[in-house]
């Protein structure tokens, strides 16, 4: 066997070149591949993280009839006394953080100006707010006995050009069905770097929020984030009652699990297309190589080289060129996704409906991933080897001895 291994070696160094071109089309093809996975990879988990951080929760507890899409603040579709189940739901050692959170809709005003947002109303102690606090842009978080204060994100603050220590006023729709209008003063400018969110929800202490729609102590849901997201279904089982909704963040995010789950599968549908056309190249490098050296052949054969030796030749010869373009398309493939890992990729506001996505994607790399795609790669490679290795195998010893070479 270490016969065959020299013998291959120095055949694909016959033609330096082509074995070169060969095996770089096969690392350019992977190197494309393991980027694509680890860009998809990294957009998926950011939507993901941005959406479980900022809107959804691991899990969230509200009343029977509350519907999300509606955000009504009537009290007979929001919960009560959500402080106290707040501090029920946090005893459970699964969980980080339990927090009642109320949703309403609403209009800013500034002079002529006018825009739609969400009003959300939050405990300023709890660390649920973690992303608006580190996302502060300009001035100071809300405190809970602020009742005039309110916090915006910076796409809103942009466009209706308004900065800290500025009057806006606010219309809110109330428990009664009625409008009710306030001033309130821009304590604080935060960016979540998901530009569709920030420019559509205005934060304000619960307190005020209940104060302000009407309300009064309810809250839309309890917000909850866990240690490990994987224990949702265990600790949504836990809470399971009657007169509540309990929906886990699979639930409330089914789409986003959709593509994940679709988009594993396009890489690897993609990636068996990409590389299986690839891998002709490395077929035509060896079937070019067999007419080559058909004289070659017969003479190994005439001296009792039997066709299995042959063909585990031309194999050996597949398995450098894939191993050599395969190690160089890693290189190139981890270099490129941990460059973009670090400083991503810039998209801005591509306002997906259902969906939050950063403004900038950072490219995210899996060993999983990496492992599939180089499997994949070495597989379809030798089984493309196979019909030029067999070609080679089956010439006969006195045909090919007056073959050109």
């Amino acid at each position: 066997m270490s016969k065959i291994i020299i013998m291959a070696f120095r055949n694909l160094g016959r033609n330096r070149r082509r074995s070169i071109l060969s095996a770089l089309a096969l690392s350019v093809s992977l190197a494309l591949l393991i980027f694509m996975s680890a860009f998809n990879r990294g957009q998926i988990r950011s939507s993901m993280e941005t959406t479980l951080n900022l809107d959804s929760g691991h899990i969230q507890v509200r009343a029977t009839d509350y519907d999300p899409d509606k955000l009504s603040v009537a009290w007979e579709y929001l919960l009560e006394n959500p402080e106290q189940a707040a501090a029920q739901i946090e005893a459970l050692d699964q969980v980080k953080v339990a927090t009642p959170r109320l949703i309403a809709s609403g209009i800013v005003s500034v002079q002529d100006q006018h825009s739609g947002v969400k009003i959300m109303g939050v405990d300023p102690a709890s660390i649920a707010n973690a992303p608006f606090i580190d996302g502060l842009v300009e001035g100071e978080f809300l405190t809970a006995d602020d009742r005039e204060g309110i916090l915006i994100g910076y796409p809103l603050a942009e466009n209706l050009k308004i900065g800290i220590g500025d009057q806006i006023n606010l219309l809110v729709n109330t428990s009664a069905g009625s409008v009710d209008e306030q001033s309130f003063t821009i304590r604080g400018i935060f960016s979540t770097n998901s530009t569709a969110y920030d420019k559509a929800i205005v934060l304000m202490p619960i307190a005020k929020a209940q104060a302000f729609s009407g309300a009064d102590k309810h809250a839309s849901f309890i917000f909850v984030l866990l240690h490990d997201r994987d224990d949702a279904k265990a600790v949504a089982a836990a809470l399971k009652n009657p007169n509540l909704q309990v929906e886990t963040w699979a639930e409330m995010n089914d789409i986003l699990v959709v593509m994940d789950e679709f988009s594993n599968a396009f890489i690897l549908i993609l990636g068996s297309i990409v590389l299986g056309i690839t891998a002709t190249v490395i077929v035509n490098t060896l079937i070019m190589s067999v007419f080559e050296r058909t004289r070659e052949i017969g003479v190994l054969t005439s001296i009792g080289m039997k066709g299995s030796q042959i063909m585990s030749l031309f194999l050996v010869e597949a398995s450098f060129l894939a191993a050599g373009g395969i190690a160089f398309g890693l290189l190139v493939g981890w270099a490129l996704s941990a460059y973009y890992g670090m400083v991503g990729i810039y998209f801005g506001d591509l306002g997906v409906t259902g969906i939050l996505l950063g403004d900038r994607i950072y490219a995210y790399l899996t060993l999983e991933d990496t492992i599939k795609l180089t499997i994949t790669a070495l597989v379809i490679t030798l089984l493309a080897s196979i019909y030029p290795a067999l070609l080679a195998s089956r010439m006969e010893p006195v045909e090919a001895l007056h073959g050109k070479n």
